[in-house]
């Protein structure tokens, strides 16, 4: 997975669309391939049809998703859609966007709460209770695992290490990663990465939403 472990940064600043221009940067390649990509305003993807599902999360911007039958889906930032497999769908965007694609593949198990070529708010998945942690899967294989957490202010995850490389998602509040004998802040918006085997916990002062895609190769 590219991006340096152990600091926190800005997918959409790392990616800043470049005018007129769409670009794509491949993370994670594999069998679970992740690329990010940046759109220009005024620009697009033209519609192409791929064989599994892919989830979109938005970084940044404002994403229209065109789908069969003249469908549009609009994304905004921390957004997310599962896209449909086998059929054309294409990307555009009249003011930019950056936008991140995990191709789920064709074996994996999906959550019952995600409805494909329905958007959803990430961090509306998953809600607060006092004095716990909740946990979603939203997504999962053998391969990778897509999940939401919302902890309550005073939780936290004990330190631990990661079987794969791992991307947080802040998605809501603010949090404290522990990572290899620092610690840092993260708020909403933001990134962090923690390679495999990189020791790591999570504290929540505040309240704290944040999604974690993990791989498991």
């Amino acid at each position: 997975m590219e991006y340096s472990p152990g600091c926190v940064f800005s997918l959409a600043e790392k990616n800043a669309p470049i005018p007129g221009c769409t670009v794509s940067e491949a993370i994670c390649s594999g069998e679970t391939d992740v690329v990010c990509y940046s759109l220009a305003a005024g620009t697009d993807i033209s519609a192409e049809i791929y064989f599994s599902p892919k989830l979109l999360i938005v970084a940044e911007g404002t994403l229209e998703v065109g789908l069969p039958g003249s469908q549009t889906r609009t994304l905004h930032a921390l957004d997310a859609l599962v896209t449909p497999a086998e059929v054309p769908v294409g990307m555009r965007t009249d003011t930019s966007a950056v936008y991140l694609e995990i191709n789920i593949g064709r074996n994996q198990s999906m959550n019952q709460a995600v409805k494909i070529g329905e958007v959803f708010r990430l961090g509306e998945l998953v809600p607060y209770q006092d004095g716990k942690i909740v946990n979603m899967d939203v997504t999962s294989s053998k391969t990778m695992k897509f999940a939401l957490m919302a902890f309550d202010a005073g939780t936290g995850l004990s330190e631990h290490a990661a079987p794969g490389d791992a991307l947080i998602f802040a998605l809501d509040g603010e949090g404290v990663i522990g990572y290899e004998g620092k610690e840092h802040v993260i708020h909403a918006g933001e990134n962090f990465r923690f390679a495999r085997g990189g020791k790591h916990y999570v504290r929540a002062d505040k309240r704290f939403k944040m999604a974690l895609f993990l791989t498991l190769e």
